[in-house]
Parts: C-alpha cells; structure tokens; sequence
C-alpha cells in the first residue's frame, strides 16, 4: 500500500482527480468500481467540471456501482444507484448501457450478485473505495472474508446509523448488496480515499496495525498496486512517527 498524503483538502482533491483524468486519457476503456457518498462527493463534482472543460472523457468507460443498500423505494435519492447518478454519471457523457447497478429488489438476489460479478469480464482496472470508520470497504463489515463475493449482507450498527446523513427521513437500511473483497483485492489498481479528522483514527489503525478481517481496509497492505489517498487531516495520528 502506497501512502500519498496532501497538506490541504484542495491539494487531495486536485490530486486524484489529476490521477483519474490520466487513468482515463492512458485507457479509455476504463473498467471503474465506484462508491457514492460524502467522501468521494467532491471528488466527482470536480469530473465533471473537467468533463464540461474538455479535459476528460467517459465515452468508452465502464461504471460498476460498488454496493447498494436495502429495503428503500428505487427512487430514493439515498440510493447508492441514484446518488451516484447524481454526484457523477448525469454530468459526464458515460453511455447509459455501460452503467452497471445492483438491485436489491432483484427476483433472484443471488444469481443477480453472481451475473453482477460475470458482467467485470477481465476484472476491474480501478477500484474506488472509501473506507469505514469501522474498516469496512463498501459493505464489507469487519469478519467478511477475504473471498468473499458479491452477495447480500447486514450492516453493522454504527454503519446503519453513519448512514443516516444520506436519507431525509428515518426508514435507514439494516442491509444491502456489496461487490465482495474477492473483486476488490483483485482489482488492478485501488484507491482508498480519506479525508478529514474523523478519519484518523482508522487510517492509522489501517497502516499500522494487524493484518486480518477486523480491519476489512488492511487486507490491501498486501494489494500491489494499491494508494491510500489521504489529506493531512486524515493522516495526522500518522505523522511524525511514520514515513
């Protein structure tokens, strides 16, 4: 796991959308996994601002929602499916067919997540994530295993109640669908984004501390193509003891 840390929020935030705009230039063809919610938020307001100036293109790219909760009307505007619609792909000029959504309401949730999966094809280039402040990727709650698949899975108490800022009323999801560890591990590049205080504490419990499926975020130390995206903020309790 690389550490690439900025002295500022704005610095991180012109950073990785640099690096992605490059990923996007080098292969068009780009295969993404993609979360929604706050931390990313920014980051994709700044693709499409970079999309309007001509600077990027998602014309021949492929988008892979990374999770989905539960138990909510398909429209609701808290809906990983709609936030990300929201946040990114209604400003940028990705074909509507090259959009891969999970449904929870699907008749045959289980075979959905396994076609889901088949759908990647020769796997993803660049997994996005975000991470919790448990350690969890996507919905990948500490104790998911390392091989784990797309699947169905509960959320965890503190995940239910963090997830209560993205919803206007009081209906919070206890569950939902997440692309699995498997995937994310063997993704080719991975990029764990983090920003601000409250964050520091899982970051420096990520880099410094064990290996194993309590902390869902370690498993990618032994990733070889994986960053760890952090502003000053997020890595304080890193500094000055480490790099």
């Amino acid at each position: 796991m690389h550490l690439l840390r900025f002295d500022a929020e704005a610095a991180w935030l012109a950073a990785v959308a640099s690096l992605w705009r490059d990923r996007l230039r080098t292969t068009p063809a780009l295969t993404m996994c993609l979360p929604s919610g706050a931390t990313p938020a920014r980051v994709y307001a700044e693709m499409v601002r970079s999309h309007r100036a001509g600077l990027v293109s998602f014309a021949g790219a492929r988008v892979f929602v990374l999770d989905e909760f539960g138990g909510l009307a398909a429209d609701d505007p808290g809906g990983t499916r709609n936030t990300l619609q929201r946040q990114l792909l209604d400003g940028v000029d990705l074909p509507a067919a090259a959009f891969h959504a999970l449904d929870p309401d699907h008749a045959d949730v289980a075979r959905h997540c396994a076609d889901f999966e088949t759908a990647f094809g020769g796997g993803i280039d660049l997994m996005v994530l975000g991470i919790g402040l448990n350690g969890h990727l996507g919905m990948n709650e500490p104790g998911s295993e390392a091989d784990s698949v797309t699947r169905r899975v509960e959320l965890h108490p503190g995940t239910i109640l963090s997830s209560a800022r993205y919803f206007t009323h009081g209906n919070l999801p206890h569950w939902g669908l997440t692309v699995g560890l498997r995937a994310i591990l063997a993704a080719k590049e991975v990029w764990v984004l983090a920003n601000g205080a409250g964050k520091a504490p899982i970051v420096k419990r990520t880099v410094r501390g064990p290996i194993g499926v309590d902390n869902p975020a370690s498993l990618l130390r032994r990733h070889p193509n994986c960053a760890l995206i952090v502003d000053a903020d997020a890595a304080a309790m890193l500094f000055p003891f480490d790099f």
